[in-house]
């Protein structure tokens, strides 16, 4: 990634569905071509040694690290359809919206279930959500332990703002039940609406599910590397008003396939280096070809491959590391049916990134976090995991990866030094901390020659569109306006934020070089749409494309681990241009 200081100095019955936290799954190193195929000799023999991604570390070295083989706890997912106060657990959890707390003149609740719930307990919901000064905002929440009165043992109040409507709301409501849920070491939860009656039959369909998503992500934490870690105790949560039936369960599935995707991606990001080699993204990549093996096959390029197919832009980046550069390659075939289109997934995956000998140095250079530098890979093989359980028809997906470190050693190269990339243009480079796009380079020449009609990139590229979108929001560059109203619909639909930016054409003068067809690093201002600029040389014309630079929405600085960003916006983009 180009340096930020560069940038900046109860129904009868009841629907159960199982959400299964996963972990990842591997093999042995991969240091040729690899193609899987479920009939080919091949991918049988592949499958007789399968580890999850924390027992990697069998034939590592440095730091003696091995990720510990922690349980994956189950999450049930049940519908009923009960009054919220003759429910029986452990926690009661109610989303609130700030209308949801009016009061009469009586003092008391407006809201039919509030009212219900506060006559049980004598007024006790009232007055302590009064004297916490609760009033719906979002993340706002109030936890009371009752000695009788409902069935529940506790009952939790949990903001939702002045209105909910959107997946992103009700994904934090299911993030702050499984934190409640966590303080209290409640293993049977429900979850109610205190307005359920307001939403459609497909809205609450749709709420049901982000609910749910983000109870199974609110309760995963990565204790691979820690020494001792708590199990959690939530093992079964109701979802109590919000439909029932054949329909839900087709979402309950989905959030969970969804979710599975997320927390590979997350897996893998939060990985460290010394663990995350790119040979082993490159098995943890082909592991899910042999999982899904229906619908998935796997191509693995060494160096010497990747020289044949005259990849030098990418092999510059490689050359400096001793853990040799695997080039990726997954490819998704419906299992039925016509393919009706061609899409492609590139991501950014430098599983380190120095800097090169333009090193990361200084307050703000983030050297630390670079093991994060594969995001953009961690969402492509996140998507990768969860389309190969949902096996969408009438779309081809190839998923691309040009893994490898950015180091610095005698073999590595140099500011100055010109490489060519696969589609015969020339780069000079300037800045060798300016490397994922070189990677990328060849990644996008390559995903254009497998015939995609569609691509999209994904990359953690500049520390600029962090100063300029913060952590939150991920960069959107793309010359079509109609592939950036799909991709867009998707974000809305997963509830992760993206903003368009220009791809200023004028700020392509600065990426001018004497001696080669360019430079890979232009002037200061505006760096986030020259790097995206620079992406577009390797792009055929007929090609609709778009670029993501997700650096800032990759990792979470406040619980220091990943986010899986990206995964559910390319899973729902995919699957819009499925028949």
């Amino acid at each position: 990634m180009a340096s930020i200081v560069a940038a900046s100095s109860a129904f009868s019955t009841i629907l159960t569905a199982q959400f299964l936290i996963p972990s990842s799954s591997s093999s042995s190193f991969f240091l040729k071509t690899l193609t899987r195929r479920s009939t080919a000799p091949l991918l049988r023999l592949s499958l007789t040694s399968r580890r999850p991604l924390r027992n990697l570390m069998a034939y590592a070295t440095l730091g003696l690290t091995r990720p510990s083989n922690t349980e994956t706890p189950k999450i049930s997912f049940a519908s009923k359809e009960v009054d919220v106060v003759q429910w029986k657990g452990d926690l009661l959890a109610i989303g609130v919206t700030e209308k949801d707390l009016a009061r009469n003149a009586e003092a008391r609740f407006e809201n039919a279930i509030l009212n219900s719930v506060d006559s049980k307990l004598d007024g006790l919901l009232a007055e302590a959500s009064t004297e916490e000064d609760f009033t719906g905002k979002p993340g706002q929440s109030i936890v009371l332990r009752i000695a009788g009165g409902l069935g529940s043992k506790r009952v939790a109040l949990l903001g939702l703002g002045a209105s909910a409507s959107t997946f992103a709301a009700f994904k934090s409501l299911g993030e702050a039940v499984a934190s409640a849920a966590k303080s209290a070491q409640a293993g049977h939860v429900a979850v109610s609406l205190a307005s359920p009656d307001a939403f459609s039959v497909e809205s609450k369909l749709n709420t049901a599910s982000a609910i749910a998503s983000g109870t199974v992500l609110g309760t995963f934490e990565d204790n691979r590397y820690k020494s001792e870690s708590k199990k959690s105790a939530l093992r079964s949560v109701d979802i109590i008003g919000l439909g029932s039936g054949p329909e839900l369960e087709k979402k309950l599935k989905f959030a969970a396939d969804v979710s599975s995707g997320i927390i590979f991606g997350r897996e893998l990001v939060n990985s460290p280096a010394n663990v995350l080699t790119p040979g082993v993204l490159a098995e943890e990549a082909s592991n899910i070809a042999a999982a899904y093996s229906d619908v998935f096959t796997a191509k693995i390029l060494d160096a010497e491959q990747c020289k044949e197919l005259k990849m030098g832009s990418y092999l510059g980046v490689a050359a400096a590391s001793a853990n040799p550069p695997h080039f990726i390659h997954l490819c998704y075939k419906p299992p039925t049916g016509p393919v009706n289109v061609k899409l492609a997934l590139v991501g950014k995956g430098l599983t380190f990134d120095s800097g090169g000998y333009n090193i990361k140095t200084g307050p703000g250079c983030m050297i630390e976090l670079m093991k994060f530098d594969m995001g953009g890979s961690a969402a492509v093989f996140g998507a990768a995991k969860a389309l190969g359980q949902i096996k969408p028809l009438g779309v081809e997906v190839h998923f691309i990866v040009a893994a490898c470190e950015n180091m610095i050693s005698g073999t590595g190269m140099r500011p100055g030094d010109i490489l060519t990339a696969s589609n015969g243009k020339t780069i000079e480079v300037n800045n060798t901390d300016a490397e994922g796009r070189l990677t990328l380079a060849d990644a996008l020449v390559y995903a254009c020659n497998q015939g995609a009609e569609k691509i999209v990139d994904l990359a953690t590229l500049t520390g600029a569109c962090i100063i300029g979108l913060g952590s939150s929001i991920g960069g959107v560059f793309t010359p079509s306006d109609d592939l950036a109203k799909e991709v867009f619909e998707a974000s809305e639909a997963s509830g992760e934020k993206l903003w368009r930016l220009p791809l200023e054409e004028s700020y392509w003068e600065s990426m001018k070089s004497g001696v080669a067809d360019m430079v890979n690093t232009g002037a200061r201002p505006g760096s986030a749409i020259t790097a995206a600029l620079f992406l577009k040389q390797f792009v055929d014309e007929k090609v609709q494309w778009m670029h993501i630079d997700m650096a800032g929405p990759v990792w979470n600085e406040k619980q220091r681990c990943a986010t899986g960003f990206g995964v559910a916006t390319l899973v729902e983009w995919v699957l819009k241009n499925a028949s």
